[in-house]
């Protein structure tokens, strides 16, 4: 029946169950234009822009009025007529700031107590003279609003700034304006926090008198500052406070509308000069800036560095922190590229902000950075004309007509995509059913999951697989291409990848010399970012529920991709637990509170980690029994072993990690803390990640583990779970599934 038909065309033209058929607040798309660069302003794309700053303008140190550079004067005349030739809609700002030399200094982290503006806004008389003329100049040349970049001030200048605003606003309602003239735009630019030395921004006045601020969400960390490597643009730090969505966090806790927040987007990173080849992690010792004087590297730059000199290194992309990494023997760059401005979009919708503000144009490489900002804000507004527009007419007939159709061509499609389902290109097989090997007619390999009548998965978990892939967007996770459901025929359509799982090579006595200790690390700190996401970092918490060696895909460069989420549950924000009469899971990586009494948190797949942790360094697997009796599970024999200080007897004799930042005792002390029994005792993933990046963050000695024969040394008696489950095939576990 129509009605029963689900397919992938629905998540594109409906990627949310919340339309917005009301008008949205446009999208502030803004951008900084260097005056000092050597960029022309005829080769701006002004129709990728809602608002171009000219910037700078300097304040006179004798009257506080502006002060243009008379070699900028003939480019200050022309830039409002010549950015509105493309775009006659585009807002044209002139940006103010505190002078070359204080404002680096300022971003160098040196202190600049007599600065211009400093000066400026200590005195009503000489802000009166900055205010008027500040007003008479933007008019003069045409520009529509005015923008101050004072992003150092001084604590002391706080408390001022905010009689500023006043004064200007107050001034700007009260400008007699020409017929045809629309009122001054007033905007400002903020640091990502909004204390300066314990010392407030005046939030209050900022929310009544700037139509918007943006925050300067980069140069966190530079190498003419610090003698190591640090990410300038961080999005999220799982172990600081020094990234943008703590400081974005800070800002809406202290009162400050996200109406009035634009996010600040760098087009520039930083290299650093890496002390050792062998330490190229974050927060690597290095011994400053690397390529040029300050280290500093225009995006387009960045890109013509890795082609010309990267030696065949690419940039990769980190989900954890939302930024870009480029690293050498010798130098270890850190930037924004598509990715991260796609994820950075992502959240500022997410957090109802208001825009982006790229700073500056000149770095961008032939616009892919400002396209990649504006391409989800496009999409958007096609999805709430399209809705507009046909749902209250047409939208049942012509979804009934369309799914009908694309679904008989889908299946065929996928019928000869995987030849058939033939047998010679099935993949493997798992609690779903076959999966298949295939390709499209343009070439794209790809995986398709069958539906055989004997899964134990059912509509239930083939809905729910669908809504949460589709729903979640990570680098180490699988992502879903496509989906069609007719009569008894469910398929799932996946990225392919073309290395299988990572059980494939951890219990093979040849594949997996494939895994040096290189590899695992990855893999570990992969999985770790993937849990990550989705407890953490995404729209919304997911538990797993099934996490496992074998579900764990790599692809072509034995990059983890966690996968099945069939059997995963969401969880509300707020919420810490929850229960199910309905057991699901696979043996061995299933908690002892879940087994008993079906309740599972975000401390399930901490436990089910622990598990694959405990694999990936000893290459054993948790169906069988160690130890002289060989009457002990994976977990109690890791334990023991740890102990007693003999954790090197139950480490993969191929692992050598004397290279390595990442200690394998270290990750075999980490896996036993995650599976302890009680689950207040395990880690979150945050910790985990903290522990795993930091040999120096302190770790509590791990409690004997759950499901354990012995007794515990401290309490004289075997686990809970040992007591109350004595057997595998317990009758209340209603659906494991042995791997």
């Amino acid at each position: 029946m129509a009605s029963k038909i689900i397919f992938f065309f629905l998540f594109i033209l409906f990627p949310s169950s919340q339309f917005h058929l009301c008008g949205a607040q446009t999208l502030v798309k803004a951008g900084y234009w260097y005056a000092s660069g050597e960029f022309p302003i005829q080769d701006i794309n002004s129709a990728l822009f809602t608002h171009l700053s000219y910037a700078f303008a300097d304040v006179n140190a004798s009257n506080y009025q502006l002060l243009i550079p008379s070699a900028s004067q003939q480019y200050l005349s022309t830039f409002p007529t010549i950015v509105k030739r493309r775009n006659p809609l585009v807002k044209p700002l002139l940006s103010i700031w505190n002078g070359i030399s204080a404002t680096g200094k300022s971003i160098a982290g040196e202190n600049v107590n007599d600065s211009v503006l400093s000066s400026m806004v200590s005195a009503s008389s000489k802000r009166k003279s900055f205010i008027d003329s500040s007003i008479k100049t933007a008019r003069r040349y045409g520009f529509q609003g005015i923008d101050l970049f004072w992003v150092w001030p001084n604590s002391t200048d706080l408390s001022n700034i905010g009689v500023l605003l006043d004064e200007w606003r107050a001034a700007i309602n009260s400008e007699q304006r020409q017929p045809g003239e629309s009122q001054l735009i007033l905007t400002l630019a903020i640091r990502y926090l909004p204390t300066i030395e314990m010392v407030s921004y005046p939030i209050d006045s900022i929310r009544r008198n700037v139509d918007w601020a943006h925050v300067v969400a980069y140069d966190y960390h530079l190498p003419t500052r610090e003698n190591f490597t640090g990410l300038h643009a961080a999005l999220y730090n799982p172990s600081s406070n020094v990234n943008t969505d703590f400081g974005i966090r800070e800002w809406l806790n202290k009162g400050m509308p996200p109406s009035k927040l634009v996010l600040g987007l760098p087009y520039h990173g930083y290299a650093w000069k890496l002390v050792s080849s062998q330490d190229n992690a974050i927060g690597a010792p290095a011994s400053g800036p690397a390529v040029n004087i300050d280290g500093s590297m225009g995006y387009k730059a960045i890109k013509s560095y890795i082609r010309d000199y990267g030696y065949g290194a690419t940039s990769v992309y980190n989900a954890t922190y939302v930024v870009n990494l480029l690293t050498t023997p010798t130098i270890w760059i850190n930037f924004d590229d598509v990715e991260t401005i796609k994820a950075k979009m992502s959240y500022v919708k997410e957090k109802k902000l208001i825009g982006f503000k790229a700073f500056q144009l000149s770095n961008d490489d032939n616009w892919v950075l400002s396209r990649a900002a504006q391409e989800g804000e496009n999409q958007a507004n096609k999805q709430q004309l399209l809705l507009k527009i046909i749902l209250p007419v047409s939208l049942i007939v012509i979804l009934a007509v369309a799914l009908l159709y694309y679904l008989r061509r889908r299946k065929v499609q996928s019928q000869g995509a995987t030849n058939n389902f033939s047998s010679a290109n099935k993949l493997g097989e798992g609690g779903f059913g076959p999966v298949y090997k295939g390709k499209l007619p343009g070439g794209q390999e790809i995986a398709v999951k069958r539906l055989s009548r004997t899964s134990t998965q059912g509509h239930e978990e083939f809905q729910n697989e669908v809504t949460l892939t589709a729903r979640l967007q990570h680098v180490n996770l699988v992502r879903l291409l496509g989906y069609c459901t007719e009569k008894e025929e469910k398929l799932l359509i996946y990225e392919f990848m073309p290395n299988k799982s990572l059980e494939l090579y951890l219990f093979d006595p040849v594949r997996r010399y494939v895994l040096d200790w290189e590899k695992r690390v990855r893999i570990i700190e992969g999985v770790t970012q993937g849990l990550l996401y989705l407890q953490e970092y995404s729209n919304i918490t997911v538990i797993h529920r099934d996490l496992k060696a074998s579900n764990i895909l790599l692809d072509y460069d034995m990059n983890p991709k966690i996968s099945d989420f069939g059997m995963a549950r969401l969880f509300k924000k707020d919420v810490n637990e929850a229960n199910t009469g309905r057991i699901v899971g696979t043996y061995g990586y299933v908690p002892p509170e879940y087994v008993r009494k079906g309740i599972y948190s975000m401390k399930y797949d901490v436990y089910s980690f622990g598990v694959l942790l405990l694999q990936i360094i000893s290459g054993k697997r948790n169906t069988c029994y160690y130890g002289p009796q060989e009457n002990l599970n994976l977990l109690e024999y890791a334990y023991e072993l740890w102990s007693d200080d003999r954790g090197t007897e139950f480490i993969d004799t191929s692992l050598d990690d004397s290279s390595s930042t990442c200690k394998i005792m270290r990750c075999m002390q980490i896996a036993l803390l995650c599976v302890q029994e009680n689950p207040e005792n395990r880690p979150t993933m945050l910790e985990v990640f903290g522990m795993l990046k930091n040999a120096s963050m302190a770790a509590t000695t791990p409690r004997r583990p759950a499901f354990s024969v012995k007794a515990d040394k401290n309490t004289g008696s075997t686990s809970a779970s040992q007591q109350e489950i004595c057997s595998f095939n317990d009758p209340q576990i209603s659906q494991l599934e042995p791997r």
